[in-house]
């Protein structure tokens, strides 16, 4: 009789246990969570992983030897199928434009969440966009019987003798993102110091976001480039033509704000997010450019920028200065010519792009095999010299050289150029696609 109650004490036991965990049976089966599948983000391809010869594995006319041929590995991640374009970059900018519009002048309740049962949102009181609503009743709308804020907005039109024709024209000056991220390099460096706080791997910065138009005058002495500096960010015509006057910290401030801005739709559907968007290691950009071949000079294979019936296969300087001879005088379409075997296009000419990789000469000596790079987060006290940039692919006033997967060069952090655009990747998260079974 005492066995068959202890029995019934251990099997009630078992059950009682097995509904506390899940009904596992007292087994470790893992955390429930939603299966993720990835997704090919809009706008990008995947670039499969694998080995190749980076660096200088052809011609180098400057003898700068600043690349030196090693083999080393990439894992897979997606790639803009463009260079960001200015309708692009533009959405960027008037996010911002529209979020400082409603903090700081419009200060209507309509515009914001409205917390259910008159709860506030969080913790702290903080008020969010409701950029559902703000879509539908536009901040700057001048639409019939739609409420104007054109009174309120007043203060972030240029004033006084900064007006021209006394157009009201928004002051760029005002237009900046503020953001957080962590340096997860300068962490693993101090894991092991008890005197380092999270806080001191948090890099906060500002920057204005609205690219400098004028660089199509600064950047060339002697030339009449006015039209360019006027309509170029701002006429629907180049609507689809690479972004240019962007810093560095710019463009890197634009992956940011797309990585929230896409993580905010998956939130909303309880979605798991995608990996945060970046900007290329310096690596990355050389592997995608040679589009899975090996050793060949260009994006398109080579020897040659021409192909079989004399036409040329990107938008540079050929010969002395016939800037037209390849279509465009200056940019072109983000989708001309042909794409090279990824799917990629514009990866040599058209805009130089922006890397995440800070430029060393020696870098190919000292960096890993495995996805290399060499990155410093320079602060505005620093040295020029640690502010380079390695900026990878040639523009449009470039010579035919600057073309060249293995060619790289620099730029400094807080420089903006009219021949320097960026486009984004993001780590594709699991086992290459090539390789499952």
């Amino acid at each position: 009789m005492k066995q068959i109650y202890f029995l019934i004490v251990v099997l009630a036991g078992g059950v009682l246990s097995g509904c506390g965990s899940g009904g596992d049976r007292g087994e470790v089966i893992g955390v429930p969570q939603r299966s993720f599948k990835a997704e090919v983000p809009y706008g990008m391809v995947y670039i499969p992983g694998g080995s190749f010869m980076m660096g200088q594995t052809d011609q180098d006319v400057t003898f700068a030897q600043t690349a030196q041929p090693k083999q080393v590995t990439e894992a897979p991640f997606f790639m803009d199928q463009t260079e960001i374009t200015n309708s692009q970059y533009k959405k960027f900018v008037f996010w911002v434009r529209d979020s400082i519009a409603i903090t700081n002048y419009v200060n209507d309740n309509k515009y914001y969440i409205q917390p259910k049962g008159g709860r506030p949102a969080n913790a702290s009181g903080k008020k969010y966009i409701n950029w559902a609503y703000v879509k539908k009743n536009p901040v700057w709308s001048n639409r019939k019987g739609a409420a104007s804020n054109r009174s309120k907005l007043q203060g972030m039109f240029y004033q006084n003798e900064d007006r021209v024709f006394d157009r009201d024209e928004i002051d760029v000056r005002l237009l900046k993102y503020n953001y957080a991220l962590m340096v997860l390099r300068d962490a693993a460096n101090h894991r092991n110091d008890p005197k380092s706080r999270r806080s001191d791997f948090i890099l906060r910065d500002t920057v204005t976001v609205y690219p400098d138009t004028l660089v199509w005058l600064s950047d060339f002495s002697y030339a009449a480039n006015e039209p360019m500096v006027e309509a170029y960010f701002s006429h629907p015509a180049f609507r689809n033509y690479p972004v240019v006057g962007v810093t560095w910290r710019q463009a890197r401030a634009f992956t940011v704000w797309r990585t929230r801005y896409n993580e905010a739709y998956k939130n909303s559907r309880h979605l798991p997010p995608r990996a945060d968007y970046r900007l290329p290691t310096e690596g990355e950009f050389e592997y995608a450019a040679r589009g899975g071949r090996l050793g060949t000079d260009y994006p398109w294979g080579g020897p040659y920028i021409k192909n079989a019936k004399g036409c040329l296969l990107a938008n540079f300087k050929p010969g002395r200065g016939n800037y037209t001879d390849d279509g465009g005088a200056y940019t072109v379409n983000v989708r001309s010519y042909f794409p090279n075997d990824y799917g990629l296009y514009n990866m040599a000419g058209n805009v130089a792009e922006w890397t995440s990789s800070a430029f060393d000469e020696s870098a190919s000596t000292f960096v890993h095999d495995l996805a290399p790079t060499f990155a410093v987060e320079a602060k505005s006290s620093d040295p020029e010299v640690l502010k380079r940039k390695v900026v990878r692919g040639g523009s449009w006033k470039d010579i035919g050289y600057f073309l060249q997967n293995s060619t790289r060069t620099y730029e400094y952090q807080d420089t903006a150029k009219s021949y320097i655009g960026f486009r984004c990747v993001t780590s594709y998260l699991g086992r290459d696609i090539k390789d499952k079974r």
